[in-house]
């Protein structure tokens, strides 16, 4: 049994897919058999473009702002926790002296 690789789309077919389903030129099930494309991916496309269409689809290593920012603070904070850690395991040992 051969194995499938996933399928990568670029940002350009999926807004162009989506623009698609959008001003209703074709149906979701219609595209999905032209395409191969499970229906449940272009549901997922078509929502995230509804939801913020110049956001959508940043692309690989690519976030929005406020991926980014949580990205950021979720480093910050490991960061604060480790110098946490690290003068909690002086004040032991300083204070055993």
């Amino acid at each position: 049994m051969e194995k499938q690789s996933k399928r990568v789309f670029d940002k350009e077919f999926k807004i162009t897919t989506v623009r698609l389903i959008v001003s209703k030129a074709k149906k979701i099930s219609e595209l999905s058999r032209e395409l191969r494309i499970n229906e449940n991916t272009l549901h997922t496309w078509r929502n995230q473009y509804l939801k913020d269409a110049e956001g959508s689809f940043p692309g690989k290593g690519h976030q929005s702002p406020q991926e980014e920012e949580l990205r950021r603070h979720r480093q910050e904070n490991r960061v604060l926790q480790e110098e946490r850690d690290i003068l909690k395991k002086a004040l032991g040992i300083f204070s055993k002296a």
